[in-house]
């Protein structure tokens, strides 16, 4: 594979996208910066398929990127490989406000052929091509320039070790016949839906405990506040109030600012500067929230009763069992959570759906309806029908 010295010019960038396009998959990479930060700073680009390989330098002055945006985005003939990229997406996302598509993620379809649940990059290269990676630039300051040549040749291994996996992953799935189990799951991951950062939707991602239209009302206008304050500032969500600070402030709302000064978690020069004139306005022109946005009343995280946890223990069980029988990610077949709630009745679940039912989601009902029992067989733990259960040799004929 041809390995290209850094890209900083816009003419080379529009030369190697021109190649690229013609190919049938780009494995991409990104090296980005965001502690300090709300949105992140892409300082690398990594991309390669089965021929030709480059870095490209986004902070390289005056460098056109929208050859390379473009052929994320817009070219619907490359099929775009990433590794658990979720954070790489949403760094395009960001700066088109479109997401790569089509997709396909190395993690996720490892899932399908193997019991990885989430399979480190190194370990990916490790188990499918006996490469060790040095992992000596893994902390890099990659926003520093120059960068070194180890620092590039080890952001480049990301993209080249890749494009040689992914033709190998693809007849392992091609193989087993489980290419279609992943679409809905790459679907899921190009969702740009996934990626909009909304500040009226900010307050689902804080855990905040019951339904009061009051208190969750208080929560969102608190959340909205936070998010663009730090959009403004450019700094992360946890450094303008942590999650449990919003919480504690939705409940327990302070009556003028100059409480602010006791709430943990705030800097007592809240009690009179201007961004704590923001939070109580926030807090004073909130509403409560309507029925139409209050959380579904499910059993999600309620106690099941000691019967109910017993059968979702058996639920996971079952899940163990089958998925080291077929080889795959018991979290591709059902989550945890899931089966908490089919064992408190919920029947609108992913895993009663589609190819999930086929391979687990009915064996999970039967279980719950007392269908299935458990049987060792051959000296292994499986699960059966209540009628296929073999009887123990030497069982005593039943008695007329």
């Amino acid at each position: 594979m041809k390995i290209h010295p850094l890209i900083t010019t816009s003419q080379a960038l529009a030369e190697l996208c021109g190649r690229l396009a013609k190919a049938d998959f780009v494995c991409v990479d990104t090296e980005f910066m965001r502690e300090n930060t709300y949105w992140p700073e892409l300082c690398l680009i990594q991309i390669a398929d089965s021929e030709e390989a480059a870095a490209i330098d986004p902070l390289a002055k005056d460098i056109d990127m929208s050859p390379l945006l473009d052929l994320l985005v817009d070219n619907e003939d490359v099929l775009k490989i990433f590794h658990a990229g979720g954070q790489d997406v949403e760094i395009v996302y960001n700066l088109t406000g479109k997401t790569p598509h089509p997709i396909f993620d190395t993690q996720i379809a490892m899932m399908a052929v193997s019991q990885s649940e989430q399979i480190g990059y190194s370990n990916l290269v490790e188990s499918w091509l006996g490469l060790t990676i040095d992992k000596g630039a893994r902390f890099t300051d990659w926003s520093r320039r120059p960068l070194t040549e180890r620092q590039i040749e080890y952001a480049i291994g990301d993209v080249t070790h890749l494009a040689e996996i992914f033709p190998k992953l693809l007849k392992r799935l091609i193989k087993t016949g489980r290419g279609t189990w992943l679409n809905i799951e790459m679907e899921k991951l190009a969702d740009p839906a996934g990626y909009r950062n909304d500040p009226n939707l900010a307050w689902q991602r804080i855990k905040a405990a019951g339904r009061n239209p009051g208190m969750l009302g208080r929560l969102k206008a608190l959340a909205h506040w936070r998010e663009l304050e730090a959009q403004d500032k450019n700094l992360p969500r946890g450094r303008i109030a942590r999650d449990e600070t919003l919480a504690d402030l939705a409940s327990h709302p302070p009556k003028v600012q100059a409480d602010l000064a006791k709430v943990r978690g705030l800097s007592a020069g809240w009690k009179d500067n201007e961004i704590g004139k923001r939070l109580m306005a926030a807090l004073e022109n909130s509403k409560p929230l309507p029925d139409s946005e209050l959380p579904a009343r499910t059993p999600r995280g309620a106690p099941l009763g000691k019967e109910g946890a017993l059968v979702a223990d058996l639920l996971k069980l079952l899940l163990k069992i089958r998925s080291r029988e077929i080889d795959v990610a018991s979290r591709l077949l059902a989550r945890s959570e899931d089966l908490e709630l089919l064992a408190a009745g919920i029947r609108e679940l992913p895993m009663l759906q589609g190819w999930r039912f086929d391979v687990f989601g009915k064996d999970a009902l039967d279980l719950v309806e007392g269908k299935m029992a458990f049987a060792v067989v051959n000296g292994k733990l499986k699960m059966t029908h209540v009628d296929d259960v073999p009887e123990p040799e030497g069982s005593p004929e039943p008695v007329e």
